[in-house]
């Protein structure tokens, strides 16, 4: 797990290097018949990916993007209206049945499919019409990583070709550097925190939520440890009624306009006595564990994720865990 994710800066240069080309080609295709409504269609981390590219798509684009439950198709055949608007899977593998079966339909229903997924042969891939590969590469442990940080960068570029923004293009050329910037960040400070907890929410909002889901998810792989993730706005919404004091939780206060209420949550958790775990850039003088920062807030969530990556695999041992092998998962899950 720990190399893989060391390796995420080599994938996305791969991706600049292989397939820029395509990722605007389909751009170019949705701005010249833009759609009015996005579908994502995704499981697990790649959910999560599904998530930063629906925000991403809604801030910069203004397009409505909605998270299709598969079971709607594969379980309840409905007759969903789709036609001319976008279907967009999401996969590592690219095998799970439920994902094929809902992508398939999708485009039987006049949607226009795409897919990002790492292995680009696979069945997922050949049931869309547009597929490109995140060129991530081969990957071992159970857990992803550089998949998921290649998925981001692409659902990230396909934004900033759709756009045409020049800003966010350039900041996802230099994305390599930065990613193997942020793997040597060191997260130390969140090991005894963590190592004996049984529990711990982790926050984020705004495209930082996708990270915070991300994390949630890993600390329940691999450290077998019970995260949830929550919105720092949602925290408030009842959730807050758990923290007690010495409870941990992890807050990504990442770039933009969402850090100002996350680092003012930070302060009234600690308030309360809880264990407060502050990820942030250096210019928060109160933060616990560094942030390295993109050439854009927006693609600052996925060096957080690359910093996050290296201090969970550090954890998952100090708990006596295997991270590569995750107890009850496999790598390629076949949900229907």
């Amino acid at each position: 797990m720990l190399a893989e994710a060391a390796a995420s800066g080599a994938a996305v240069a791969r991706q600049l290097a292989t397939i820029d080309q395509a990722l605007a080609a389909l751009a170019d295709d949705l701005r010249a018949q833009p759609p009015q409504l996005a579908l994502t269609v995704a499981r697990g981390s790649s959910d999560h990916a599904a998530s930063y590219f629906a925000y991403l798509a809604m801030a910069h684009l203004g397009l409505p993007v909605l998270s299709l439950p598969p079971s709607l198709v594969t379980l309840r055949q409905a007759p969903l209206r789709v036609e001319g608007q976008l279907a967009l899977g999401f996969s590592q593998s690219g095998r799970s049945p439920d994902l094929i079966e809902t992508l398939s339909a999708l485009d039987r229903y006049g949607a226009r499919t795409a897919a990002l997924v790492n292995e680009i042969d696979s069945p997922l891939a050949l049931a869309c019409r547009h597929a490109i590969g995140v060129q991530a590469g081969p990957e071992h442990s159970v857990a992803a990583t550089k998949s998921f940080i290649a998925t981001l960068a692409a659902a990230a570029r396909l934004i900033a070709h759709w756009q045409q923004d020049e800003t966010l293009l350039a900041a996802g050329a230099a994305l390599p550097a930065a990613l193997d910037r942020a793997a040597e960040l060191s997260w130390a400070p969140a090991l005894p925190v963590l190592r004996d907890a049984e529990r711990c929410m982790v926050v984020g909002r705004g495209p930082g939520f996708a990270i915070a889901q991300e994390a949630a998810l890993k600390l329940k792989e691999t450290s077998a440890l019970q995260g949830e993730a929550f919105s720092g706005a949602e925290l408030q919404h009842g959730p807050l009624a758990l923290v007690e004091r010495g409870y941990p939780l992890l807050i990504f206060a990442l770039r933009g306009p969402e850090q100002a209420g996350l680092l003012q949550l930070a302060r009234d958790l600690r308030g309360r006595g809880a264990r407060v775990l502050l990820a942030a850039p250096d210019e928060v003088a109160e933060r616990d564990l560094p942030l390295a920062v993109a050439g854009h807030p927006d693609l600052d969530g996925l060096l957080a994720i690359q910093s996050f990556y290296r201090m969970a695999a550090l954890l998952a041992e100090a708990r006596g865990q295997d991270p590569d092998q995750p107890r009850h998962l496999r790598k390629v899950t076949l949900t229907r």
